[in-house]
Formats: structure tokens, sequence, C-alpha cells
């Protein structure tokens, strides 16, 4: 009898082994597949803030450019209206702009009136953050993100705030707004507290059959063994595949639901800025044009949304190679800007996939930095081959980096730059750039590596 329970136990010990095995493997996967897609989630939400910041200062900008271009640095009227503008800017419960000086006082605050006209520099939030100092510094390098906490208007209760600080340094001015990231957390807390649920419901479910597989083991010994160990594979697999699948639907779902809820941001704004615009149409005239204005251009942000939505991947590009793709690239950029651009291919595409994607997306932002910065009338691209190695230059007639109006930023500082740098840099390449009065000439070099070996010739037959 006890030479029996052994041979029961060695049959039994193996497969409660793979079942916990199994399991503990499933519930690891699990959880990381989940915390990868949960993870990727809040990426994309906090993403979606930030693009969504960056339109409402550019809308802001716009609604008071023509303003402040024409005023001078104590024009003290122009100011007055720049301050009624802002505070009419208003876009839902908890979205305004705000304005305080590089010293720190406060001048345009709609949610919190009691702080116009005092010096906040020195005020700190719930962890210590200089929250003022850092706008301002913020609004002094050029602009950009901070992360801080402060008071929601719509509850009372303070929460992580994600604001985009920009400079008016004319009047020694920093204007920033800011959105609220309680949403994005939450979201991300429920999604977690769904994945331990579903991992303590599948756990459940596997040690439901494992129990039941063990007492028939019991009574069947070897045979069934390994008939539940080929069970355990193949629903391993099964589950496998199912928990990828979930994942690029689930991506494939979140992709579409920040693409509509971007564009619904943009046209609520919009209708907002129409409500403010009817309001104070009768007080102010030219705050109602200024805001016509806005809307205007706010309608061109919702128009790029749908164009970038639609041409993140150039179908030409795969299809007919880099040149045809440049081809498409100026037409459209000169139909749209009525800027001017020549371009000249001397050889045939023999690039590898991914450095044709590179020099196409350097070609694209280096039109978009022509567009915004340089003022310029025409633009000529060059691409041709040199000893096997592959060559790119963009050159505009432009103002330059250091032409009147001081230019952007260098290039250790400007992201677009930086983003063109990078991508020759993965290929080994060299990327230059030319600045003057002038214009500006950007030249990108791919090594022979970055380039597709000819096909061998085959013999006539």
């Amino acid at each position: 009898m006890h030479l029996r329970h052994q041979i029961v136990a060695l049959a039994i010990v193996p497969l409660v082994v793979a079942i916990l095995t199994i399991t503990a493997f499933i519930t690891w996967q699990s959880t990381r597949l989940a915390q990868s897609s949960i993870e990727t989630f809040e990426r994309n939400m906090l993403k979606a803030k930030e693009t969504e910041l960056l339109n409402l200062t550019n809308l802001a900008l716009s609604a008071i450019r023509d303003v402040y271009e024409d005023a001078g640095a104590d024009d003290q009227q122009a100011k007055d209206r720049v301050r009624s503008i802002l505070t009419a800017l208003d876009y839902g419960k908890d979205g305004y702009f705000f304005v305080y000086d590089y010293d720190g006082n406060n001048i345009v605050h709609p949610r919190q009136a009691f702080r116009a006209g005092h010096n906040w520099f020195d005020l700190v939030d719930p962890d210590g953050d200089q929250v003022i100092a850092n706008l301002i510094g913020k609004a002094i390098e050029g602009g950009g993100l901070h992360q801080y906490k402060w008071e929601k208007p719509s509850s009372g209760e303070m929460a992580d705030k994600l604001s985009f600080a920009a400079g008016l340094n004319k009047w020694r001015w920093m204007v920033g707004t800011g959105v609220y990231l309680d949403d994005v957390y939450a979201q991300t807390t429920a999604a977690k507290a769904d994945m331990r649920q579903n991992i303590r419901r599948t756990f459940t479910i596997v040690a439901m059959i494992a129990v039941p597989a063990v007492l028939v083991v019991f009574a069947t010994c070897i045979w069934i063994t390994l008939h539940e160990r080929r069970l355990a594979d193949e629903k391993l697999r099964a589950l496998t595949q199912r928990v990828i699948d979930t994942q690029e639907e689930e991506r494939a779902r979140l992709a579409r639901e920040l693409h509509d809820g971007i564009s619904q941001s943009l046209v609520g704004v919009r209708y907002a800025i129409d409500l403010a615009s009817r309001k104070t149409s009768s007080q102010a005239d030219d705050a109602a044009a200024a805001i016509g204005r806005g809307a205007d251009a706010l309608n061109g942000a919702i128009k790029e949304v749908r164009r970038l939505s639609h041409e993140l991947r150039p179908r030409v590009l795969d299809d007919l190679g880099l040149t045809p793709a440049l081809k498409s690239l100026t037409e459209n950029f000169a139909e749209r800007t009525g800027i001017a651009v020549a371009i000249e291919a001397e050889t045939p595409d023999r690039l590898k996939p991914e450095a044709s994607t590179a020099l196409y997306r350097i070609a694209q932002e280096a039109l978009t930095n022509v567009e915004r910065h340089s003022g310029a009338t025409r633009v000529e691209i060059r691409l041709w081959s040199e000893r096997g190695r592959m060559r790119m230059t963009i050159a505009d007639n432009g103002k330059g980096f250091g032409g009147a109006g001081g230019g952007d930023q260098p290039m250790s500082r400007g992201l677009g730059l930086r983003n063109m740098k990078e991508r020759i840099g993965h290929f080994g390449g060299i990327f230059l750039v030319r600045s003057s009065d002038t214009g500006t000439t950007l030249t990108a070099m791919l090594p022979k590596s970055a380039g597709q070996p000819a096909a061998p010739l085959q013999e006539a037959s």
C-alpha cells in the first residue's frame, strides 16, 4: 500500500508543479501585458494633453498677436486690451489662461481674482515645487511644459496640473494655461483595478480546473497526467494569443479615441470662442475681432490635426519611393503656403526603407520650420548620391537664426533640429546646419550602409 501511495504521489506531483508553474506564468504574463497596455494608455493620454496645451497656447497668442506686435513696451492701453482678451478666453469649468510678469506679480487669473496685483514668485505647492518661479523660467527659456499641484476650480481640491508657459518678452509677461491630470490618473487607477480583478478571476478559474484534474489524475494516474499536460499547453498557447489580440485591439481603439477626442476638444473650444465673441462684440469691437481671428486660427488647427492624422505615413513613400514622396510633399506645401519650392533629384532611390523615411521626415520638419519661422519666399531641395552615399540639402532665403527678429532657437536647443540630427545619427550619418541673415541650409549625409545593395545582373538566356 505504501508503495502504491508513492507511485500515485510521483504521478500527481509533476502535474501539480506543472499547473502551479503554468498558473504563475499566465498570471505574470497577463500582468505584464496589461501593465504595458495601461502604461501605453497613460503615455498617450498625457501626450494628448500636451498637444492640447500647445494648441490652446497658440490660440491665445494668435488672439493677442496683432495688439501685442503693434504695441510698445510701455503701452498700457494695449496691455489692458490683451488682459481683457485673455480673461475672456474661457474653455470649460477648469480651463483658463493666466498671466504673471517676470517678477511674479499676477496680472490675469479669471478663477482666482484675489491673486491679481500680488506677487506670487515664492509660491510653492504641497510637493515643495516653486510653481510660479518655474513657469516664469520656462517662459524665459522660450516656452515649455511644467507639472505641479494646483487647486482645481470645479472641486476646490488640489490636483496634478500640466501647464505650458510662453513669454511676451517685450512686456516681460508670462502667459500660460493648463489642464488637470486627475482624470488621466483616475482612468489608469481604474484600469489597474480591473487588471487585478481579471487576474484573480483567471487564477480562480485555473484553480477550479486544476483541482478536479488532480482528483481525476489520482484515479487514472500517468495517462491522465500526460493528457492534462497536453491540454494545459494548448490552453496556454490559446490564452497567450488571446492576450496579444486583445492588446492590439486595445491599441487600435485608443488610437481612434485619442484622435476623436482631440478633434472634439478643439471643436468645443471653437464653440466657446464663438460664444465669447458674441458676448463681447457689443462692448469691444476690437476684442471681438481678435477673438474671431482666434476662431479662424482654431479652425486651421482642427484642419491640421485631421491632415496630420492622414499623413502620418504617406503611402507614396512606400509605393513609389523617396523622390515621388518628396515631390508630393513639396507640391502640397507650395499649394498650401504659397512658398515656391524647387526640387532636384539626380539619382534613383537606392536607400533602405527606414533611411528613406528618415530623409522624408527631415524634409517634412524642415518645411514646417520654414513655414512657421523663416519668413522665406523660396525653398530649394536637392537629393543626390556621392560615391554611393546619399546626400540631401534644403535651403531657404528666410531670415535664418541670426536674422532680423533674432531667429527662434540655436541648433543646440531647437527640438526640431535635434530630432533631425538624431534621425541621421541613427544611421551613423552627419547633419549640418548653416544659417545667416540671408537664409538657412540643412545638409543630411548618409553613409553607404544606409543604401540597398544593387540587384545582381541576370545573364541573358
